[in-house]
């Protein structure tokens, strides 16, 4: 532990008790939670009764990466996974206890809306996706229907409300779950049954959780539920980074800490290791009049580092050739020649489309991070569907996608008849397949594709349930792609075969994917040959659902990054541009200030976590950032003026340094412009020897 200070140790060490570690942006948590790990197993805590619970696969995926260089083998007994797997990892063991099967399915976003259409009655997805929010809501604050019910505020909730009591209907008849009910019905496990909770409590001797600050209630209490009254638990967050309170997150959490556990140390880690005093002033001075739960301030032993600047810009055009301009000049001075070394950071999505037109003028590659996940892909929710479907045969969802992609000659008055059929006999649509009344609502031609389609989802269900390994695993999609016609089906459904190959090849590239989590023998870039454990492809294809992205997809990509300021958080650059920053984006649309009313409680709270993101956005610059804001910017079809952001003025920055010096930017242009001068001419002149010696 000689690489950590004194307040990194003193979280590492402390083990017998809750513990609070209030971690500023850049204190090195990931790397405290990693040790303590390593800590907990040297006092003699065997490794699989330590939990640490984060809230993406990427952040589980990277502290497992750590944990195995630090601790070794024993780390793969490590249970590091996000509060959602945890709870899957609960429900598959106990959840029958609640009438659920093991092999329940996991619907995604898209599955829910439909059945929020027809619990609802409706065919508006906009009302559906209203329904669907509203009801996340309450999940997450604990409610079911009859209490969301009983605190219905207006006609709108009370019609959410029984909606949601019929969806609730259909997930049981499905045996199915939306990411909600995967905290949920954990909770009400360990609520409700004393020996499934008194179970997971011995088998947890120490949980720890990462953005402590990003738990909702429901988490809050599923937590309490795990660690009992020993307490045996490390929460390692910080309240000034907590920026998603419009999807439940509360800090409430945090303030209950130290009432229900009085005997919690706290642990503060103020120290910074990313970013220079200059950049943490201005993080500082923004942060200081949000109330503060622990009061702490960053400080860093990088230097003072180059002056915080603020650019004042025309429009939004002019904002973001502004913003290249810096790029190009930074790189043009050469300590940071890689793309990768800059990001443009801003509020909302729409102000990306701008910046991506200044930078694709400049032949400057980039991505949009946070864009469409691969798992969002329509050929990749397919497959999934397929999946989803072996593993759970009541998945009516998954099963009306299967059935009819590829098209296999069974129409919508045959599944209209066969869902009828269903409902009328409780029945999921794949049990009612095989209803001995079936016959009397359907024809025989009719009957005899849909009895062909379930023998087939069972002869690949037994197939994938007896397929070990990567190498198996690949033969096997390879094989069933071409039984099911996957590959022509693309390309019948695309007029242009360029986007039929590219939607093709990442089909291949979900089965290589899906292979490899199979394990086996996998030989790395370098020839090295490791062994995984093995799973089967049953057993891989029930955890589909918890899966978002494919984050090696984006290693190694030598990019500048357009991000809004929400997906960036744990992120860093050394190079940051933070664009857009004028009241009405950041902070977002703060009405009652601009009507010169007084705020109201509710939009008091709305601008402190306004003032958190951009502390968020500050603190992603390693060694320099600008912030930029344009004096007219378009709402609509108009151009209107905009005021800089109230945000700014916090910093408290230097006026004599706070104004980037438009003498130097062109400097370094010239110098980027007789550079690439030289370049060409040296090409050129390469290029005439090599055709004089040709001759």
């Amino acid at each position: 532990m000689s690489g950590l200070n004194f307040a990194q140790q003193e979280a590492v060490n402390y083990l017998h008790g809750p513990c609070l570690v209030l971690a500023g942006a850049g204190s090195g948590k990931t790397r405290v939670i990693t040790m303590k790990i390593g800590r907990l197993i040297q006092a003699g805590l065997a490794a699989k009764r330590i939990a640490a619970i984060t809230f993406t696969n990427k952040a589980a995926a990277e502290m497992r990466e750590r944990a195995k260089h630090l601790i070794g083998r024993e780390a793969k007994d490590v249970l590091v996974c996000t509060f959602h797997a945890l709870g899957v990892r609960l429900m598959r063991s106990d959840g029958h206890v609640l009438g659920l099967k093991p092999q329940f399915s996991i619907l995604d976003a898209d599955d829910v809306t439909g059945i929020l259409k027809d619990a609802g009655g409706t065919t508006d997805i906009a009302t559906a996706r209203q329904w669907q929010w509203t009801i996340s809501l309450w999940k997450n604050n604990g409610l079911n229907a009859a209490q969301a019910l009983a605190q219905a505020k207006d006609e709108n909730e009370r019609v959410a409300a029984m909606v949601m009591e019929r969806y609730e209907e259909r997930l049981q008849a499905y045996q199915s779950v939306d990411f909600d009910d995967l905290i949920g019905m954990p909770l009400k496990l360990l609520r409700d049954f004393p020996e499934v909770r008194e179970k997971w409590q011995k088998a947890l001797g120490h949980v720890l959780v990462d953005e402590y600050q990003d738990t909702n209630a429901t988490q809050y209490e599923l937590l309490k539920l795990l660690v009992g009254e020993r307490g045996r638990f490390t929460a390692v967050g910080d309240d000034d980074q907590s920026i998603y309170g419009w999807r439940g997150a509360t800090l409430d959490n945090l303030r209950k800490l130290p009432v229900d556990y009085p005997e919690l140390k706290v642990i503060k880690l103020e120290q910074n290791y990313r970013s220079t005093s200059a950049i943490l002033r201005a993080a500082n001075n923004v942060i200081q009049p949000n109330p503060k739960l622990f009061p702490k301030t960053l400080f860093s032993e990088l230097g003072e580092g180059e002056p915080v600047r603020v650019v004042d810009c025309d429009n939004e055009e002019h904002e973001a050739e502004r913003a290249v301009a810096r790029i190009q000049s930074i790189r043009a001075n050469g300590v940071y020649k890689e793309w990768k070394d800059f990001a443009i950071l801003y509020r909302a999505n729409h102000q990306a489309r701008v910046l991506e037109q200044a930078l694709r003028r400049a032949q400057i590659p980039y991505k949009v991070s946070g864009g469409q996940s691969f798992f969002d892909r329509a050929e990749i929710r397919d497959l999934c569907a397929w999946l989803r479907l072996w593993v759970n045969n009541n998945d009516d969802p998954a099963f009306l996608r299967c059935v009819t992609t590829p098209k296999r000659g069974i129409g919508h008055q045959t599944l209209g008849a066969l869902g009828t059929f269903a409902s009328q006999y409780k029945l999921s649509l794949f049990e009612a397949l095989f209803a001995s009344s079936l016959p009397s609502v359907l024809n025989a031609r009719a009957l005899g594709s849909l009895h062909e389609f379930g023998r087939y989802i069972n002869d690949l269900e037994y197939r994938a349930r007896h397929t070990v390994g990567a190498e198996d695993a690949k033969r096997f999609m390879l094989e069933w792609l071409k039984e099911i016609g996957y590959e022509q089906h693309l390309y019948d459904a695309e007029d242009n075969e360029k986007v039929a190959a590219a939607r093709w090849n990442n089909v291949l590239e979900f089965s290589e994917w899906m292979a490899g989590r199979c394990g086996g023998q996998i030989d790395d870039a370098a020839g090295v040959t490791t062994v995984a454990e093995t799973k089967t492809l049953l057993e891989v294809a029930q955890t589909i659902a918890l899966l978002s992205t494919i984050s090696e997809r984006e290693k190694d990509q030598n990019v500048v990054t357009l991000s809004t300021l929400h997906a960036s958080k744990g992120l860093e650059w050394p190079n940051v541009v933070l664009a857009g920053v004028v009241e009405g984006l950041l902070p977002f649309k703060p009405e009652e200030l601009e009507a010169g009313q007084a705020p109201s409680e509710g939009g008091l709270q709305r601008i402190q976590e306004e003032r958190r993101l951009m502390y968020v956005g500050i603190t992603r610059a390693q060694r320099s950032l600008v912030v930029s804001y344009p004096k007219k910017r378009k709402k609509g079809r108009e151009m209107v003026h905009a005021q800089p952001s109230r945000f700014i003025a916090e910093m408290a920055l230097d006026v004599k340094t706070m104004k980037e010096d438009p003498r130097e930017k062109l400097r370094a242009l010239r110098a980027e412009f007789a550079k690439k001068s030289a370049e060409s001419a040296a090409a050129a002149a390469a290029a005439a020897a090599g055709g004089s010696a040709a001759a």
